[in-house]
């Protein structure tokens, strides 16, 4: 798994509150976004990163865990508010990084950075914010779209992704992300068919 090594781990509890502190290798390769999680540029990135990229989320989908990245709960109450559809009655999941963007992933070689929030996440969900992040990036955002067919081109995949969407969406009408926001919405109507609410 091309992710920083894990050297040391330390829990521990006060006045009612849990912490824990990692201590990983240090990645001396920048990310390939600085300065947050929007992509800023096209990713010139070899076929091999790619593919590099689809094994590593492939592998982490292996590993069982009760682990919550995305909650059941959230979603039944934010679905329908920020994308204006029904929620899913089933969602498939998987494991997953839970915090897919650019800023968090270098290259190449690939090393996937920032694994706290790991966990549970519908299947979808990690490419879907991929993706939701590179769609100011045309050409970058089809060729995660081409990548990754096999995943947001399945009723379950669509789902994740609308998921992550909603998530972005959320963080958008509180004013997050002003550049992204008009992308977010043509991109869910576009697999909704049907418009985005007002917030």
């Amino acid at each position: 798994m091309p992710r920083p090594r894990l050297h040391q781990v330390s829990e521990w509890t006060r006045r009612g509150h849990a912490y824990r502190a990692e201590l990983s290798e240090y990645i001396a390769q920048p990310a390939l976004q600085t300065g947050g999680p929007v992509f800023t540029s096209e990713a010139n990135l070899p076929n091999s990163w790619w593919g590099d990229l689809r094994t590593a989320l492939a592998t982490t989908a292996t590993v069982p865990t009760d682990r919550q990245a995305v909650r059941r709960q959230w979603i039944d109450r934010n679905f329908t508010r920020f994308l204006g559809i029904p929620t899913p009655a089933a969602i498939s999941w998987t494991t997953g990084h839970g915090d897919l963007h650019w800023a968090n992933l270098t290259g190449p070689p690939l090393v996937i950075l920032d694994w706290e929030g790991w966990g549970q996440v519908p299947v979808g969900f990690d490419v879907g914010l991929l993706h939701a992040y590179s769609l100011t990036r045309p050409a970058t955002a089809a060729r995660i779209r081409a990548e990754f067919a096999h995943v947001l081109g399945t009723p379950a995949g669509r789902t994740g992704e609308l998921v992550a969407l909603a998530q972005l969406l959320q963080v958008a009408g509180r004013g997050g992300h002003p550049e992204l926001a008009p992308h977010l919405a043509r991109h869910a109507e576009h697999l909704t068919g049907s418009p985005v609410p007002v917030p």
